[in-house]
């Protein structure tokens, strides 16, 4: 585990005694997972080694930092007790993906086995195998697990040669008869036709993203409800090429129909406002692509949107 340099949490200050002042680099605590007891603990995921096995534009494993900069002058405006730790980055050596998504996977079940919260800043979206491996770790293999994705893509391609940021879902689901996936945000055309097979063969529940619009937003929130309702747990996670590229342009994979950040907003906190929410992760934020740090700042804003919905659900 990489610790953060210091400097990267940094921003106005307004006033250094009054909390009702503050902004998110005069609350946060660099600390080790050991060192924390409850509360909410950013870690970021330093890898787009999955990106490039998918043959994606590579730049995600800049996301981790960039995004902590753009929380860095948010206000803080949560009650005094809720706690934020920054317990730093994992870094993916070379092309060693699988031992990485395993390091990621022990640091997230800590967090969790230590009453907190991870919000997990990845890195490609390869972050989410990580991210599901600490879950599972900590809720047991008997429990059932509903995971949340919203993304244009299923990536659920074959990982008979190696895994990559495509492949994930397909992974879980072939090897773990306990866990479910909702992905929400699906392009038509941003996917094969195999790929719609593969996720009715697999039992995956997906709205399509032209189907996620206003006016029928409530029959997707009741979906979730319905989703979240049948599982013991949930974990969340936010693929940013799911938005409209116009809003979103430092992404892998850019989508011109995605979807709008209120729609993406609205996902995040009723997910995140559940009792059955043990996580978010934040992932294909790509700083290198990126226009005037439009997707980085979008991206903090989502996160903080996170930490809000599971600090007011408390």
């Amino acid at each position: 585990m990489n610790k953060v340099n210091e400097s990267i949490w940094t921003g106005r200050v307004d006033d250094v005694e009054d909390r009702a002042s503050f902004r998110y680099h005069q609350v946060v605590e660099l600390t080790d997972i050991e060192q924390i007891s409850g509360g909410y603990a950013i870690i970021g995921f330093e890898c787009e080694e999955g990106v490039r096995r998918n043959k994606g534009r590579l730049g995600a494993a800049e996301a981790p930092n960039a995004l902590r900069s753009g929380l860095a002058n948010l206000p803080w405006r949560f009650p005094a007790d809720a706690r934020l730790s920054d317990v730093g980055n994992i870094a993916c050596d070379g092309e060693e993906l699988e031992p990485a998504q395993q390091q990621l996977g022990k640091a997230v079940m800590a967090i969790l086995s230590k009453g907190a919260k991870p919000i997990i800043l990845g890195g490609g979206h390869e972050t989410l195998y990580g991210h599901y491996l600490g879950v599972r770790e900590a809720i047991g293999k008997d429990a059932m697990l509903g995971i949340i994705n919203i993304d244009a893509h299923f990536d659920l391609r074959p990982y008979d040669e190696q895994p990559s940021s495509g492949t994930m879902f397909r992974q879980i689901l072939e090897q773990d008869p306990n866990a479910s996936y909702f992905v929400a945000g699906i392009q038509r055309y941003g996917n094969t036709q195999e790929l719609f097979d593969r996720a009715d063969l697999l039992g995956v529940t997906y709205v399509h993203e032209d189907e996620m619009i206003a006016g029928q937003l409530e029959q997707l929130m009741s979906a979730l409800d319905d989703f979240m309702g049948e599982h013991d747990a949930v974990m969340l996670t936010l693929c940013t090429d799911v938005l409209n590229a116009a809003f979103a342009p430092g992404v892998s994979a850019p989508s011109p129909f995605g979807l709008e950040p209120t729609t993406v907003r609205a996902i995040i906190r009723k997910v995140t406002g559940h009792k059955k929410t043990q996580s978010f992760d934040i992932c294909e934020v790509n700083p290198t692509l990126d226009e005037n740090g439009r997707t980085v700042k979008l991206g903090a804003y989502f996160v903080n949107d996170a930490i809000a919905s599971f600090i007011h659900k408390a």
